[in-house]
């Protein structure tokens, strides 16, 4: 029921050849502290989703995980195997999220997707077509606002509200969680991702600084100069730059024989 439809593959196509326009009305905010231009926070969801939302009958989603010997914040995965992970801040114009989606699945990769809880309200399709793709599905908060600023009872129901959507969509919490507007869990953020069901909080080494629109070119480059084995790189769904690095930096991972896999996969 929530696979994309024809109108939605042509759409893909015609992204691809004008990203640039679709990404000048999207709204995507990016996760650092030093970010601008990001724009106010989403207004509170109220505590049951839209109708939209509701998944009718639909597989189980993959649950969280332990990874024994892991800590509890993530950066990257094992420094001996030919394996990276790209992961997505999951927000901004649904097409282009789509777009991205499709670009990995033609060239083969598979991403993690950790996404905001007041996107998926509004386009909860995307729930089960980043899962119907291979990819990794998560949490990055419900409202994607600073959470290492929030007192704790708030800073819990950041990391629920998203928590309660995706297991309505999907059946599962997601896989993964990531806090907003930051790189770092701090120990109580950490504290309470474990007490909402995520074992794992989860980071990254690579940060290719899209949220920044540095054009394309920048973008590919801020990867493919850092990324190794083992590394989590950070991007971003709502920027034209992404959509358009993206062939690119898969080009390049393929001739240094990277492999892009879900984190879950990296890590196991």
């Amino acid at each position: 029921m929530l696979n994309p439809s024809p109108r939605d593959v042509d759409r893909r196509s015609a992204l691809r050849a004008g990203a640039g326009a679709a990404a000048a009305g999207a709204f995507a905010a990016g996760c650092t502290h030093d970010e601008g231009g990001a724009g106010p926070p989403a207004a509170a969801t109220p505590a049951t989703s839209p109708a939209s939302a509701r998944p009718g009958t639909v597989r189980a989603a993959p649950a969280p995980r332990a990874f024994p010997g892991r800590p509890p914040e993530v950066t990257h995965g094992p420094r001996d195997r030919p394996k990276v992970a790209l992961t997505f801040h999951g927000q901004g114009d649904p097409r282009e999220a789509t777009a991205v989606l499709a670009e990995a699945e033609r060239a083969g990769a598979r991403v993690t997707v950790l996404a905001v809880g007041s996107w998926l309200d509004e386009h909860p399709a995307m729930a089960r077509r980043v899962l119907d793709g291979g990819h990794d599905l998560g949490n990055h908060t419900q409202r994607h606002i600073d959470i290492s600023t929030l007192p704790e009872q708030e800073a819990y129901a950041e990391i629920t509200g998203c928590a309660d959507r995706l297991r309505r969509l999907t059946g599962s919490i997601g896989t993964w969680f990531r806090p907003s507007r930051t790189q770092y869990a701090t120990p109580l953020v950490q504290r309470l991702a474990r007490r909402a069901g995520y074992p794992h909080v989860l980071s990254y080494d690579v940060d290719s600084l899209d949220f920044t629109s540095p054009g394309a070119p920048a973008v590919t480059r801020n990867v493919t100069g850092r990324i190794r084995n083992g590394s989590v790189v950070s991007l971003h769904f709502g920027y034209a730059d992404t959509v358009t690095a993206l062939p690119a930096l898969l080009a390049d991972l393929d001739r240094r024989g990277l492999r892009a896999v879900t984190t879950t996969e990296l890590l196991t």
